[in-house]
């Protein structure tokens, strides 16, 4: 079922995988602690496929996947019921504000912008989900006073956006974890999980990097 960054939930039928639609068609760019150290080893690599649908934007694939790994790794070895992505492919994709917009609409009858997508996937056909983020969305939400693009770009800060970023991968994660923020109180804490996440992502030195160009 896909949600929105706020965990709103759309049609059950919707299909779970919107970015291979988007690929043959119009897009042709698109309350636990973490542990202080996480063995990526004894966790199975899931496989993630990464589609880059912004024309400007600048990714490290390997620091990404690294980044998801470290995630899954610490929910493999958490405590027992804690919430865990499902097994299987997990596909993320980066988009300009107009083509979420329209996932955003297509799926959730809500026209206007939203930074994070999230689609369930199916463990039945090795699919965890799909999580979609708006890299325009990050952009302004670094430099929110400055007016235009080009202005916007001269005065961003990498470290800043690419943390940004990150934290939309982080937020859609959670949501197919088991996460959610439709009420205060889940709000409250899934914010927790963010933070945790992000600090454990910076403890073992896997931030990915994004820039555009």
């Amino acid at each position: 079922m896909p949600t929105d960054a706020n965990g709103y939930p759309g049609a059950r039928n919707a299909p779970d995988c919107p970015s291979r639609r988007l690929l043959s068609a119009c897009l042709s760019f698109p309350s636990q602690g973490f542990p202080c150290s996480v063995s990526l080893s004894a966790v199975p690599a899931r496989s993630i496929t990464l589609a880059n649908h912004h024309p400007r934007l600048r990714l490290d694939r390997r620091a990404i996947t690294r980044a998801v790994h470290t995630l899954d790794a610490h929910f493999a070895t958490a405590k027992k019921n804690s919430p865990f992505v499902p097994p299987g492919e997990l596909s993320l994709v980066f988009l300009t504000d107009s083509a979420l917009a329209q996932l955003h609409d297509d799926f959730l009858a809500d026209p206007t912008p939203t930074d994070v997508m999230t689609f369930e996937g199916n463990p039945a056909f090795g699919t965890a989900g799909e999580i979609c983020v708006s890299v325009d969305a990050a952009v302004r939400h670094v430099a929110p006073a400055v007016p235009t693009l080009s202005a916007r770009l001269s005065t961003l800060s990498s470290a800043a956006f690419s943390a940004e970023l990150t934290l939309y991968v982080v937020h859609g994660w959670l949501h197919l974890a088991g996460y959610d923020d439709l009420v205060p109180a889940k709000k409250r804490l899934m914010r927790r999980a963010e933070a945790r996440a992000m600090a454990l992502l910076r403890l073992h030195d896997c931030l990915p990097c994004f820039r555009l160009s």
